[in-house]
């Protein structure tokens, strides 16, 4: 099976499915991944305030945290940090269309719709439009997941809210995730923040704890076609 996950920022991979991601790996699927947006740009005054070599080592980090996980292949585009809204909707759509007629994946996980995050909510849409059913369309599966420090910190003010219905044991590759956010210095934080490792391994454990699992990665499915 083919998989692709589409990401808005680089680490957004790792929060939102980064243990399913090295289990599907690991049990010999294609695990594929993009990264719409910089990273960055938005936490300065001017975009381009932000030094190249930040940026340059931001996608550094993004290209070992996937060979960490064990992604076939990952995919960077470089759309403005936290300025989707700015760009047309059918820019980021045609993006994502062509990254499925490359990788023609049988399963999408991405982004839900509730997030805090602007560019989260552009990339929900747009992958929801390239998605549409249609006739011999490859995509039978997709999935929307939680972002730490974003899909909770809109206290649940923007609809439709997230609701998980479909829950992955990750006690096997939850170490891999943790890992993973280590290596993104920039974007990690200290506990009690919800990138920190100390929360990310509480989520784990709540979600693993709703489904009788020790760890576990909580997704809405949008529609899974059988």
């Amino acid at each position: 099976m083919n998989v692709l996950v589409v990401a808005a920022h680089p680490d957004d991979e790792l929060l939102g499915c980064g243990g399913t991601a090295a289990r599907l790996a690991r049990e010999g699927h294609s695990v594929y991944m993009a990264i719409l947006g910089e990273g960055l740009t938005s936490r300065t005054a001017q975009r381009a305030d932000v030094a190249q070599a930040a940026l340059k080592n931001l996608s550094s980090c993004s290209q070992r945290v996937a060979d960490l996980l064990g992604v076939k292949e990952l995919s960077l585009h470089g759309l403005p940090d936290n300025r989707f809204d700015t760009l047309p909707l059918l820019e980021v759509i045609k993006i994502v269309e062509g990254l499925i007629e490359r990788w023609r994946p049988t399963a999408i996980y991405t982004h839900h719709g509730s997030d805090l995050n602007v560019d989260h909510q552009v990339v929900s849409r747009a992958v929801l439009t390239a998605t549409r059913p249609t006739e011999n369309h490859p995509v039978r599966e997709l999935y929307m997941f939680e972002i730490a420090s974003s899909t909770e910190w809109a206290f649940q003010q923007l609809s439709p809210v997230f609701k998980p219905n479909v829950f992955v044991d990750i006690e096997d590759t939850l170490a891999l995730k943790l890992e993973g956010m280590r290596l993104y210095e920039s974007e990690a934080r200290k506990y009690p923040h919800p990138r920190s490792t100390e929360a990310l391994t509480a989520i784990a454990q709540r979600w693993g704890s709703v489904v009788g699992r020790k760890a576990a990665e909580a997704f809405e499915a949008v529609r899974v076609i059988r």
